[in-house]
């Protein structure tokens, strides 16, 4: 996980709460399962700063409405609801979604798949009394799972089986980290930097500083940061199951799932941090690398221009040549 410094300390709420340190301002709100924050210079003041946060909230609150599984009037739910049952009507923001999530199961062999709720929801770290699936209940959830098995037409898809769903938790959170540091730049707002849960984009820098500073979290010491980068123009994004996972009998089931083998991820890797020139990009290539272990996880992410990453274990790390240009030393 990658941890934005903050600027001043805001109380815990669930009110949106704009306030200013300085030249330097935070809006502070709740969406998205998680904290969402952007620190930003103003350039034309309190008024273009009223007007940016309220576009802010506005779209974030659009975008959860719309594509949020856990909202059951979601454009989303109503998706799932339809599987093995009819067609649904979708709209031309929908329909690029789609045609993302063609891209992002490409570039990732399959790791990436929009379809994999049933498994997400069988491995369920946040069960009361966590339990290991059977073989039998984890065919029969790969069975339901398989981006290629979405039916699309205009204007329309189909989830041809029952109990098939759609689940973009893979990959909006950052998308939406993207969605926002562009509608500061639309606000005439050219140093900010967005967080969300974590995902950032950082366009600029603060006042005085030529970086935005982004601290690394340790693994074995969560909220604890073990080391930072300096960051402008460049998204950063993290993944490990050191925070989400349950245990049963000394071994750790995590929250990210292997679609291909319908199990949790298991192979030492406890987080994977990217730094590419989107959110978006980085959070994809950084579960990607995750699944895919340290040294093929490194290998993986070093095949894309501009993106460097670092992988860790409990007893080793991998990273790519280039990262080390981005680590602050002092």
């Amino acid at each position: 996980m990658v941890l934005a410094t903050p600027v001043q300390q805001l109380p815990a709420a669930d009110t949106v709460v704009p306030s200013s340190v300085g030249p330097l301002r935070m809006l502070h709100f709740p969406a998205l399962g998680t904290l969402c924050e952007v620190q930003y210079i103003s350039p034309r003041g309190d008024a273009q700063a009223a007007t940016f946060d309220r576009a802010v909230i506005a779209w974030v609150e659009n975008f959860e409405a719309k594509y949020s599984r856990f909202r059951p009037t979601s454009l989303v739910s109503q998706i799932n609801a339809a599987a093995g049952r009819h067609w649904v009507v979708i709209d031309e923001d929908m329909s690029r979604l789609m045609a993302l999530c063609d891209i992002l199961y490409s570039m990732t062999n399959g790791v990436l798949d929009p379809t994999a709720l049933p498994l997400i929801q069988l491995w369920n770290w946040k069960n009361e009394r966590p339990a290991i699936p059977s073989d039998e209940k984890i065919a029969a959830a790969r069975r339901l799972v398989g981006w290629s098995k979405v039916q699309r037409a205009s204007g329309r898809v189909f989830l041809p089986e029952p109990g098939m769903a759609l689940d973009f938790g893979g990959f909006g959170k950052e998308y939406a980290v993207d969605l926002v540091a562009q509608i500061a730049l639309d606000h005439g707002i050219t140093n900010v930097l967005v967080d969300f849960g974590h995902d950032l984009r950082a366009l600029g820098a603060p006042v005085g500083k030529p970086l935005w500073h982004v601290g690394l979290e340790d693994p074995k010491n969560a909220g604890q940061s073990n080391g930072s980068i300096g960051i402008s123009g460049r998204g950063v994004a993290s993944s490990g199951d050191y925070l989400r996972h349950f245990k049963i009998n000394g071994r750790r089931y995590g929250h990210i799932i292997d679609p291909r083998t319908g199990w949790p991820v298991s192979n030492g890797c406890t987080q994977a941090t990217v730094i590419a020139d989107t959110c978006l990009h980085a959070g994809v290539l950084s579960t990607t690398a995750f699944v895919l272990g340290l040294t093929e996880g490194a290998k993986f992410i070093q095949g894309f221009p501009r993106c460097e990453g670092l992988l860790v274990s409990d007893s080793s790390r991998a990273q790519t040549p280039g990262f080390f240009h981005y680590v602050v030393t002092a």
